[in-house]
């Protein structure tokens, strides 16, 4: 929020200094960031006068001028065309930074003539765009400090502006006002009435408005506006347009300016349409989806399905308290306006403003909340401005809704300040300090002010006495430590499923990595990502420039990192989150690990060799069966192009519940991240495997079996193209109450089998319940696999 040293003195009767007002303002809880004083680049700039002025003897657009200055007479080359003897000018001494030019002035050599200095435009002094000709000032002596002349005769152009930082939770600062109001209340001055508008209609407005029942609820609460006709827009008045620049805002119009003026002098978004483009009536609606509109900006957007938004009777003509649209705004050729004034939905404005990705003015007071009561003269206050700029006759005002009762009142307890914040404040300044505050006390309760929607309960209210009398006496004292009983878990399920899977990877010998979230484009494409959504705005560096799609592109730099210095074997994993869009909800947090180079290094009593996808697989499974995933799962190939496309698999609860990956990585990948393999990797999303049913902090009963299982091995002569995993499942669903498990433990190619044959063995365990089983038993249950394997694959038993 920026704002003005004269604009606060509009609302603030104070003679308080700019560093008594920051210093204020910061103690306050309305943090200054900024403070930009245009008298102190003007430091060292003084009034002199040009007693001669000749032609340049070797230039016909140059002038030698003689200056009378406070260092007596200096000889100035000057080429601006108004360079003449007689006039007052600002004069720039050798030494001297000039901020419009970015330098340091010199004595120099024009065209052979020794110059001392020289004579400054407004421009070069920063104090506009004005560069056709140097300074004339109407009055002054030479010497004269000119800050100084200007703050006697033209304060505009220094008047001080102070930028503070706004939390989401005092929309009421968002206006001048309501700074001014927290300022008195502390007593660096008091306040000024507010300049309050009753303006009368002459006639009844062309343009009615109306709020659709599917917005009235959640989108609009009441929507206001009137017609003005016969106003002449054109450049706002010079006050106005030296406020909006002073805080960073190009003057357009005066139309324009007003409402950007209430803006900021009210926290009061207001928008004007011309009236002579807008086609019937106007309407708050929600959106069906795919409607676009070129805004204000010049941007065309898309609207998603719920947006809020106004439309006339053809077309969208603005974005509900977001912004306007081009097609129906005001020009230089304006002649009627209609001004709107509305109260939104804050989850509203919220939601279209991000979906749209649009950061106006309007929408962040809106989204942080406006004084409703303020609405209705809100508009009186925006005519009688219009008309008194503007001309004009306005209409009787039309509305549709209702503006929404915020009143509410909470118990004042002044002995709760001692208890709560450590400050002992007598009983009546703290209701003095609530009444300068706009809170109207009646007993023992505090009527809270419509423009405070943060007011929400009996502690806000001692804030608000702490925070006047001033945050920086604040004491800390510890509360008694309380020791019995156990405290309360402060964990979420999820929260504690990452913990479990940290510990559990970490055990199996991994060691646990933190990697940057930000990664370099090229790597984040190898990955599925590095498109323009996931890109940050301002990057520290060209590595860093995108949101990472998975945490494999820092795991593998890591272990690129290692390899160059001679760590060639290693385990790594990493828990965080992955992007795969730059919006809310687009990101997930993932598990993931990797194996490098070989399972031991060389061993007299072990065996080295490299890394495999069952590696991989076995960790996987440890994880997932320490998360309480589901013990029977699914392997399906289809895994994303990073992954060895005949060495990986997806592991799921099925084709479409997907818990995670496992295998190789692809070749070309580990020579793009200069990483030599072999390399597995295995990856977990963490949200998708199910949360337990029960919570019990304890594993339920171990069933034990009593009766004697028997294991029957089969083999069968398969396609060589059919899956073992297929082989595998059609046995154990021969019979699910018996069939324990289900391995494979041969696999045979070639001889006399043929050719496009392979032989697959399994062991079948058959776990008995109720009874032991006899060979008929058996026998029923070894001819019931033989047929779901037979029509399942295709195969036939090994004779």
């Amino acid at each position: 929020m920026k704002f003005t040293l004269s604009w606060l003195k509009d609302h603030l009767d104070t003679t308080a200094s700019v560093d008594e007002i920051c210093e204020t303002l910061t103690d306050l809880g309305l943090e200054v960031e900024d403070v930009v004083n245009p008298a102190d680049r003007l430091t060292g700039f003084t009034l002199g006068k040009v007693v001669k002025a000749e032609q340049h003897p070797d230039a016909d657009k140059l002038r030698v001028c003689q200056v009378a200055t406070d260092e007596g007479e200096k000889q100035i080359v000057c080429g601006a065309p108004n360079a003449r003897e007689g006039i007052t000018v600002v004069v720039c001494k050798p030494g001297m930074y000039i901020p419009g030019l970015d330098l340091t002035i010199k004595v120099g050599n024009i065209r052979g003539v020794e110059s001392h200095g020289m004579m400054a435009s407004e421009k070069e002094l920063e104090l506009s765009d004005e560069h056709d000709g140097i300074i004339e000032l109407a009055s002054g002596e030479v010497g004269d400090a000119f800050a100084d002349w200007l703050a006697a005769n033209d304060p505009a152009k220094v008047d001080p502006m102070i930028e503070i930082a706004i939390t989401p939770n005092r929309p009421d600062a968002l206006g001048v006002r309501g700074i001014a109001l927290d300022l008195a209340a502390r007593g660096l001055g008091e306040m000024k009435p507010a300049k309050t508008a009753s303006v009368a209609g002459s006639f009844d407005s062309s343009i009615s408005v109306t709020i659709d029942e599917d917005a009235a609820t959640d989108g609009c609460e009441v929507f206001a506006g009137r017609l003005i006709k016969g106003v002449k827009n054109g450049p706002s008045p010079q006050w106005l347009q030296d406020r909006l620049v002073a805080i960073g805002l190009r003057p357009i119009s005066a139309l324009v300016d007003i409402t950007n003026f209430f803006t900021f002098d009210r926290n009061r978004p207001l928008h004007v349409f011309d009236a002579d483009k807008v086609n019937g009536n106007l309407r708050v609606h929600r959106a069906k989806g795919g409607e676009t509109l070129v805004g204000l900006d010049e941007k065309e957007y898309t609207f998603a399905e719920g947006m809020v938004v106004i439309s006339d009777d053809t077309a969208v003509e603005s974005i509900g308290g977001i912004m306007g649209g081009l097609a129906t705004g005001c020009t230089e050729e304006t002649t009627n306006v209609f001004l709107e004034a509305a109260v939104w939905d804050h989850i509203q404005i919220a939601y279209t403003g991000r979906g749209l990705k649009i950061n106006s003015d309007a929408r962040y007071r809106n989204e942080r909340g406006i004084d409703p009561a303020y609405n209705m003269q809100a508009m009186d206050d925006a005519t009688q401005m219009i008309i008194d700029l503007c001309g004009g006759e306005a209409s009787n005002v039309v509305t549709d809704g209702a503006v929404p009762d915020v009143s509410r009142a909470y118990k004042l307890d002044t002995d709760r300040v001692q208890s709560l914040v450590g400050m002992e404040i007598p009983a009546e300044t703290q209701r003095a300090t609530l009444t300068a505050l706009g809170f109207v006390i009646d007993g023992d309760m505090a009527q809270v002010p419509s423009w405070r929607p943060d007011v929400r309960g009996e502690a806000d209210l001692v804030e608000e006495v702490a925070r006047v009398a001033s945050l920086t006496k604040l004491e800390g004292k510890p509360l008694p430590r309380v020791t019995a009983g156990l405290p309360e878990q402060i964990l979420s399920p999820m929260q504690k499923r990452e913990q479990i899977a940290r510990r559990t990877t970490a055990a199996l010998g991994y060691n646990e990595c933190v990697t940057y979230s930000f990664i370099d484009k090229a790597s984040a494409e190898l990955f599925g990502g590095g498109s323009d959504a996931t890109m940050l705005e301002n990057p520290i560096s060209s590595e860093m420039s995108h949101m990472r799609p998975s945490l494999l592109p820092g795991l593998l730099q890591a272990a690129a990192r290692n390899q160059a210095r001679g760590f060639n074997d290693m385990a790594l994993f990493e828990c965080g989150a992955v992007f795969h869009g730059g919006e809310p909800g687009e990101q997930e947090n993932i598990l993931t690990g990797i194996l490098v180079g070989r399972t031991v290094g060389k061993d007299i009593h072990g065996e080295s060799r490299g890394v495999d996808l069952y590696d991989a697989k076995a960790d996987m499974e440890g994880v997932l069966e320490a998360l309480g995933a589901p013990v029977k799962l699914t392997y399906n190939r289809g895994t994303n192009g990073w992954w060895h496309p005949g060495r990986s698999a997806k592991v799921g609860l099925g084709p479409k519940k997907v818990l995670g990956a496992f295998g190789e990585l692809h070749p070309k990948v580990l020579s793009e991240m200069n990483v030599k393999g072999p390399v597995v990797a295995f990856a977990i999303h963490l949200a998708e495997i199910p949360m337990p049913k029960k919570k019990s902090a304890s594993r339920g009963a171990v069933t034990m079996a009593d009766l004697q299982a028997v294991e029957r091995d089969f083999a069968f002569v398969v396609d060589a193209d059919v899956e073992a995993v297929n082989l595998v499942n059609a046995a154990a669903g021969a019979d699910k109450a018996l069939i324990d498990e289900v391995r494979v433990f041969d696999e045979f190619i070639g001889g006399s089998l043929g050719e496009g044959k392979k032989s697959l063995a399994i062991t079948v365990r058959l776990q008995p319940t109720d009874k032991t089983l006899k060979e008929a038993d058996i026998e029923a249950v070894a001819t019931k696999i033989v047929e779901k394997v037979t029509k399942a694959t295709g195969g036939e038993l090994r004779s």
